[in-house]
């Protein structure tokens, strides 16, 4: 790769060690919504739609949900090996460090502040004066479309694509690899994520230790230690 002024992360199974900050609460609450994730993969349903259903879910458990409960489902979750390390290492650099997430957004600006990172971006949820649960918000972060987040940060900061790198795991994630940028499949979160990588001719890097995209973005470069 050439140039490289900014990295954009997807957040869950990237940043962090947790697999989905949506099945998080799912298993927190002891809902599944296994039918409905197939259908959002295969684009069948919207984003919206997604998120509404496994709302209503989670109400069907407990019909009134506060913010502190919704944190309470990340307990225990914990940064990917490595991600502070390169996150810290791009900074140094000058590169400019952002996030492109259709999580939720209360866990991904968690970690965007933990990480002190440039930018973020997020789903979520709309609460009332007390922080109970309303309802979702319109989807900001389409996980089909991520190129919309990362165009407009490419023209929001000046960054031509050529210059933007992004990281991600599954399929979807590839949307963020907008024209003239780069992307790298890290830790492939399922078998359809490594055959759309392949597909792609997009580099994997296998096993959970961030600081292996850096070859990657640095033209075979080894991790400064």
């Amino acid at each position: 790769m050439g140039g490289v002024d900014a990295v954009v992360f997807d957040c869950d199974g990237v940043l962090t060690d947790n697999g989905s900050s949506w099945q998080n609460i799912h298993d927190y609450f002891g809902t599944e919504n296994k039918e409905m994730l197939r259908r959002f993969l295969a684009g069948e349903v919207t984003d919206d739609e997604f998120m509404a259903d496994d709302i209503r879910l989670w109400t069907g458990v407990c019909s009134e949900i506060h913010r502190d409960e919704i944190m309470r489902a990340y307990s225990g979750i914990g940064l990917m090996p490595g991600a502070r390390a390169v996150v810290d290492a791009l900074k140094e650099r000058g590169v400019y460090v952002a996030i492109v997430s259709a999580g939720v957004d209360v866990f991904v600006g968690a970690i965007a502040n933990m990480l002190s990172v440039d930018d973020w971006a997020a789903n979520g949820f709309d609460w009332d004066d007390e922080g109970t649960l309303i309802g979702p918000m319109k989807a900001r972060v389409l996980s089909h479309e991520k190129n919309i987040m990362v165009e407009k940060l490419s023209r929001i900061n000046g960054i031509d694509p050529s210059g933007i790198v992004s990281v991600g795991d599954s399929s979807t994630d590839l949307s963020m690899m907008i024209p003239g940028s780069s992307f790298i499949g890290f830790n492939p979160a399922r078998e359809l994520a490594r055959r759309s990588f392949g597909d792609a001719g997009v580099p994997i890097v296998e096993g959970t230790d961030l600081r292996g995209i850096w070859p990657h973005i640095f033209n075979g470069e080894v991790f400064p230690e």
